[in-house]
């Protein structure tokens, strides 16, 4: 059940103050392993999610600043021909966040069986 720990550290305080959420397009059909290792293998980007629906991707990305998100957008994704397109949006405010699951005992219970 537990994969791990970490530190939670500030974004802000190590440059990394924004946080947008960007969909991704691709060329491909069905699942894109390649596409989807590239994208991860970005810094900038904490999540990669492959959804349903018209986009293929959900990321999560950290950048210092809209600047730097341009240049993510126009320079590094650029560089992973199979994107079509992307549509980003940029939070203003987080009142959550949070990798926490709740857990409720019997749940732990059945786990254990």
């Amino acid at each position: 059940m537990i994969r791990g720990y970490s530190a939670r550290l500030s974004p802000g305080a190590l440059g990394r103050g924004l946080v947008a959420f960007v969909m991704v397009r691709t060329n491909e059909c069905g699942w894109q392993q390649e596409t989807a290792e590239k994208l991860a293998a970005l810094p900038e980007v904490q999540e990669v999610h492959h959804v349903a629906g018209d986009d293929c991707f959900l990321l999560k990305v950290r950048t210092r600043d809209t600047e730097a998100l341009g240049r993510l957008l126009k320079e590094r994704f650029s560089d992973i021909g199979s994107i079509r397109g992307t549509r980003t949006i940029i939070v203003l405010d987080s009142v959550k966040e949070t990798a926490s699951i709740p857990v409720e005992p019997e749940e732990v219970d059945r786990a254990h069986r």
